[in-house]
């Protein structure tokens, strides 16, 4: 896999060509950020970072990536409905981690008061990556799953023709028709479309939370037209504006500015800095209404890493899904090692073995959003300093996966032109719509591929580390 695009890679002249072709392909595409500097501003925008070259992806992986994603969708869809399961297995990390504590209780209180929503709509991502086993055979291992503001749906949707064309002026035309059309913002478009349209009030709205900081909105209004495309209203409002301006009727219908809300699609939301006590209030006011949240916050626990570490436990996928045998072994191919850290025998031995071996484990917060995993002797450091206190539940600890590298370029916006060693990482979106208990849509909507150097353990796009990239199967 190492060896594709050597004779490009070797070609300076040709690299640095092809390389101001691939910006402007970029920039002619829409494969587009706001800048660091006006974050909030698009009358100043650069390239999303991307990879020069398509990066190789082994076909058979690639295609189980997408075979199991309709089972995971109905696991986290059965998380998110199963209250026992997420009280008995957030128990402990709800004592020590605040924020997974304020969101249990919200959704506590929502299931209290008796839930007015009756559509359920899931975007999600399975994000992989190819385990190097002894014998040099890659493997699919899931990192995580993304069950709130997966992201870079839109912009992965431009990238593949970004790749057709610098393929094409490096004169391989038959590698470039073999790029695989990839539309994510499409199928969740289409998600949210059915989940408006199951609502049945045909003037309320769509609104998308977004953050204060809106450097990734081309990404957004990538599914946003498709929307508008529908003749499907779409608004853009923040935790701040709900909070001063957002009110449940009667019938718990929310509305803002006076107008119906249908969906509310998170963008935001996924970690303790997009909260402060106003946030806080509005995320409640949002809960307790009507409207179709995606994610639900039960949906979104259903995405922690404590969750993800409790799955792999013997009988857990059993009884999570009944009956669902081929289902339950797709899921359980793809898991690596997981292991908790409660307080007691077990939890001491994993992290005595970790602090001993740190280059075999990452350790994972109830984080979303990249950039919070820890490795290699950060990892063992704040091991020792927390190994007989209480926080040291607030983490799990995976099995690292070590994937195959290569050589490509990776484009940045004011970096010089340099070869990196790489490493990828696969996610497969997910949509799902349920009306009471019918599954009404259950589908793969496309994928994402980002490659990093591998000089950079943890980090996605948005932390700045990975770039966007596209599949060449091979």
């Amino acid at each position: 896999m190492a060896a594709l695009w050597e004779d490009v890679l070797r070609d300076q002249p040709a690299v640095r060509e092809v390389a101001a072709v691939a910006v402007d392909a970029a920039l002619l595409e829409g494969v587009l950020m706001r800048t660091e500097g006006e974050p909030n501003a698009s009358d100043v925008v650069n390239y999303a970072p991307f990879t020069l070259l398509p990066s190789a992806v082994p076909r058979a992986l690639f295609e189980q990536a997408y075979a199991v994603q309709q089972d995971f969708n109905l696991l986290v869809d059965a998380i998110s409905r199963n209250k026992e399961f997420l009280e008995h297995t957030l128990a402990s990390t709800i004592k020590v981690d605040d924020f997974t504590a304020r969101l249990f209780r919200i959704h506590t209180q929502v299931l209290e008061e008796g839930l007015a929503q009756s559509v359920f709509l899931g975007i999600n991502r399975s994000d992989y990556m190819f385990d190097c086993g002894v014998d040099g055979t890659p493997a699919l291992k899931q990192i995580e799953i993304n069950t709130i503001a997966a992201s870079f749906g839109g912009l992965t949707s431009r990238t593949a023709a970004v790749h057709g064309r610098v393929l094409k002026v490096l004169g391989k035309c038959e590698e470039a028709s073999r790029l695989l059309t990839n539309t994510p913002s499409k199928g969740l478009a289409l998600g949210i479309a059915k989940a408006w349209e199951l609502y049945g009030s045909p003037s309320a709205v769509v609104m998308f939370l977004v953050e204060e900081v809106q450097r990734n909105i081309f990404d957004q209004r990538c599914v946003e037209n498709e929307l508008w495309n529908r003749n499907i209203r779409v608004i853009r409002k923040r935790f701040r504006d709900v909070f001063e301006k957002g009110f449940l009727d009667d019938a718990r219908r929310l509305y803002m500015d006076g107008q119906e809300v249908a969906v509310v699609y998170y963008r935001e939301g996924y970690v303790p800095k997009n909260y402060d006590q106003q946030n806080w209030e509005a995320r409640l006011l949002l809960e307790r209404s009507r409207a179709v949240k995606c994610p639900d916050i039960a949906t979104q626990l259903a995405g922690t890493k404590k969750v993800q570490q409790e799955l792999s436990r013997p009988g857990t996928l059993e009884r999570l899904l009944p009956g669902c045998t081929e289902a339950i072994a797709r899921i359980r191919a793809t898991f690596t090692g997981l292991y908790s850290l409660d307080m007691g025998e077990e939890g001491d031995k994993m992290v005595a073995t970790a602090i001993a071996d740190p280059d075999r484990f990452v350790l994972k917060p109830q984080r979303e959003g990249g950039g919070n995993n820890l490795y290699g002797e950060e990892l063992r450091q704040v091991l020792e300093k927390i190994r007989d206190s209480p926080e040291r539940i607030s983490y799990i600890l995976m099995d690292k996966i070590k994937p195959q590298p290569s050589m490509n370029y990776l484009l940045r916006a004011h970096s010089p032109l340099q070869v990196s060693e790489c490493i990828s990482e696969l996610g497969i979106f997910g949509v799902y719509v349920r009306r009471g208990q019918e599954m009404v849509m259950n589908r793969a909507a496309g994928h994402l591929l980002r490659t990093k150097a591998t000089e950079h353990a943890d980090g996605g796009v948005a932390a700045g580390v990975a770039v966007l990239d596209t599949p060449y199967l091979v």
